[in-house]
């Protein structure tokens, strides 16, 4: 009987075994099913990052970049970066296809400024004019040229480091009038918009890692990731986008674009 008896409790033990491991697999697969479409779709966002010349300040340009590489590919994002003396118009303008952001560190050469309007050298990159020639072969491309990028639906443009994005004169310049500001902000983020994209952000001065966790990691609209970092006192609608809005705290921060949108969206 006592034979009997342990051969039972055997079988007993591996019977609740076997649903045990039964249990286990359905849970991993249920984590698979729920954690692969998060991955995969990490996966396909593609992040491309210019680094255009700015002379001797082009290394800590690079080092920012570097960066925002890293943060990109943490979220599992495809990411690479274009960056001077190799930043010529053909290469970025053959990698920034079908971006679903771009992020853009340079020069500005914005409007209304000191210097002639044309649409072939304002409101865009100042990339190398020939490749490999060091970082001062400064030639510019205007919204006529950025056109020519076609970025993903929801895509998103962060401009880091540039003169008159925001709003702001170049150094040692005087400051502008808010009229001159709204229009530096509305000029340039209207020639990305053109792009496609849905939201432009400018930080001329700061960090724009907070741009890609809220990205990457939250659901919030455009409106929020950007006025959830810091004030913004200033709202108006633009005049060069119909139907596109700024957000900005002029000469340090802005953002415009259709600021609905939210992470989930861009994602």
């Amino acid at each position: 009987m006592r034979l009997m008896a342990n051969g039972a409790q055997r079988a007993s033990r591996r019977s609740r075994s076997g649903r045990s491991l039964a249990v286990l697999a359905s849970i991993l697969a249920l984590l698979f099913v729920i954690i692969l479409p998060s991955t995969a779709s990490a996966a396909s966002i593609k992040v491309v990052i210019v680094v255009g010349p700015v002379e001797s300040t082009t290394v800590k340009y690079r080092a920012d970049a570097r960066a925002l590489l890293a943060q990109a590919r943490s979220y599992g994002a495809n990411a690479m970066i274009i960056s001077s003396p190799y930043a010529t118009w053909a290469r970025v303008k053959a990698a920034a296809q079908g971006a679903n952001l771009l992020i853009y560190l340079g020069h500005g050469n914005g409007t209304p400024s000191p210097y002639p309007y044309s649409t072939a050298t304002k409101n865009g990159m100042g990339l190398n004019a020939t490749y490999g020639h060091g970082n001062s072969n400064v030639k510019y491309y205007g919204s006529a040229y950025m056109k020519q990028i076609h970025l993903a639906p929801n895509a998103v443009v962060i401009l880091n480091h540039l003169c008159y994005s925001a709003g702001n004169s170049e150094p040692g310049r005087p400051a502008p009038t808010t009229r001159v500001a709204r229009l530096r902000v509305d000029y340039y983020a209207s020639s990305f918009l053109r792009t496609g994209a849905r939201a432009v952000f400018a930080e001329p001065k700061g960090s724009a890692g907070y741009i890609l966790t809220g990205l990457f990691t939250t659901s919030l609209t455009m409106r929020q990731i950007f006025v959830d970092h810091g004030a913004a006192p200033t709202t108006f609608a633009s005049t060069m986008t119909p139907g596109a809005t700024a957000i900005a705290r002029l000469t340090v921060r802005s953002v415009e674009g259709f600021l609905d949108t939210t992470a989930a969206d861009f994602r």
